[in-house]
């Protein structure tokens, strides 16, 4: 049987949920597709919010050719036939214009993405690639300067997932209309918090549900439990897991280790798997505590590991361990901070080149381009002053790392400061 998340897969844009900082009636993107006059794009997110079913649905809008290949199983040979017949139809007596989607794009290596560039040059086809990684990372440069735009797709609301959801119990004709199965609303509300965000999740569970009861049976809360696997003590007494979260890790940055457990304790008897709270925690070891003691992100990982390792109810003890020592250690949101600041000024302005210095010299002919000039540090009794930062940041005297002067990283911030101090460059930042 297709699944149900392929099967109600929508075909129309008025269809589509979710997106709505960036697809929403009166939108650019809304009205480009609307339009025909949509071209290019580059779609990145987690799985399940949509990029496929966007990519398809705007070819149809455009009323183009739609080829769509995997990066996972197709390579070179496959694109440059697409390439060839895109070519033909477009110069051919069709006229045609070809949309090619490559889904998990970011898994062609550098050579295989630039197969592209000359085709998008010319303008043989129009581009969808999707990826579930950050394209300023994931995809080469010379690929992202020749498309129009990147959107960037975010985990489905409850809201949006639930609206799928009962689109999908009425629909006679994909869904689960003419199965005769009656449905507890507060289920579906259930599936839509317990997903993350993720309409493929959802519906399949839907679907696994619906094809293992029979005519006249009801979608209960329970049965959804089961399905997934969990226990659904959120819904007994009212407990919202995300507000849970935050309300745990508030309590560990507010350096309170007895509300730290408690609201810990609340998850787990609410039916939070250990992913959920350890992703969390995991996250907190370096947001919140970071280089004020760094040893904790290690820690606090490997009580993580114990913890899938043991399973519940043992697993409590190490989750508790990891939450006790993080709302107990000093804090420092230094770490967060830096890299905030540093993909802020990647994101939103133009930025200088690698300096020639630091760039691979390992390969003949790279002193005939002036590159080369590193100072080894160690070669200097460990550290020689030299720049690092590309020439408009360094001119700049951009700093993003701003240490404090809590726990471990007191002595980190000294380390530097007497590290730096007879730089002549960053002394006039100070």
């Amino acid at each position: 049987m297709i699944p149900l998340s392929t099967a109600m897969r929508p075909r129309r844009l008025e269809d589509f949920k979710g997106q709505q900082h960036f697809l929403h009636r009166g939108s650019l993107l809304y009205n480009s597709i609307k339009k025909k006059t949509f071209t290019s794009a580059i779609f990145y997110g987690p799985s399940g919010t949509g990029k496929t079913t966007l990519a398809r649905i705007i070819s149809n809008e455009m009323d183009a050719r739609f080829v769509e290949l995997n990066a996972t199983t197709d390579g070179t040979k496959e694109l440059k036939a697409v390439i060839e017949d895109a070519r033909f139809r477009a110069e051919g007596i069709q006229n045609e214009t070809t949309y090619l989607y490559v889904d998990e794009f970011h898994r062609w290596n550098r050579l295989q993405q630039d197969s592209l560039l000359k085709a998008l040059e010319e303008g043989v086809i129009r581009f969808i690639g999707s990826t579930t990684e950050n394209p300023y990372f994931a995809i080469n440069n010379a690929v992202i300067s020749r498309v129009r735009a990147m959107y960037e797709f975010h985990r489905l609301r409850p809201e949006d997932i639930l609206a799928i959801l009962e689109r999908a119990v009425n629909d006679r004709e994909n869904g689960l209309g003419n199965f005769g199965l009656r449905c507890d609303p507060k289920a579906l509300e259930l599936i839509a918090d317990l997903c993350n965000g993720d309409a493929r999740v959802a519906l399949d569970t839907l679907g696994f549900i619906g094809e293992n009861l029979d005519d006249g049976d009801e979608i209960t809360t329970d049965i959804v439990g089961e399905a997934l696997q969990t226990r659904i003590g959120y819904f007994d007494r009212g407990d919202d897991r995300y507000d849970l979260l935050s309300a745990l890790q508030k309590s560990i940055r507010g350096s309170d280790p007895d509300a730290a457990v408690h609201y810990l304790a609340r998850l787990i008897e609410g039916g939070a798997d250990i992913q959920m709270i350890g992703r969390r925690l995991v996250v907190m070891a370096s947001e919140d505590v970071g280089m004020a003691y760094p040893m904790a992100v290690t820690i606090v990982t490997s009580c993580v590991q114990a913890a899938l390792m043991t399973g519940y109810p043992e697993a409590q003890i190490n989750l508790a361990h990891a939450a006790i020592l993080l709302a107990s250690s000093p804090k420092s949101n230094s770490v967060i901070t830096a890299i905030e600041k540093a993909v802020g000024d990647i994101r939103t302005r133009r930025i200088d080149e690698v300096p020639r210095h630091l760039k691979d010299a390992h390969y003949k002919g790279a002193a005939d381009r002036g590159i080369g000039g590193y100072k080894y540090p160690h070669d200097f009794g460990g550290y020689v002053e030299q720049q690092y930062l590309p020439d408009d940041l360094y001119n700049e005297f951009v700093k993003y790392y701003e240490p404090t002067d809590h726990g471990s990283e007191a002595k980190f911030r000294k380390f530097l400061e007497q590290l730096h101090s007879g730089d002549r460059h960053r002394s006039g930042r100070e």
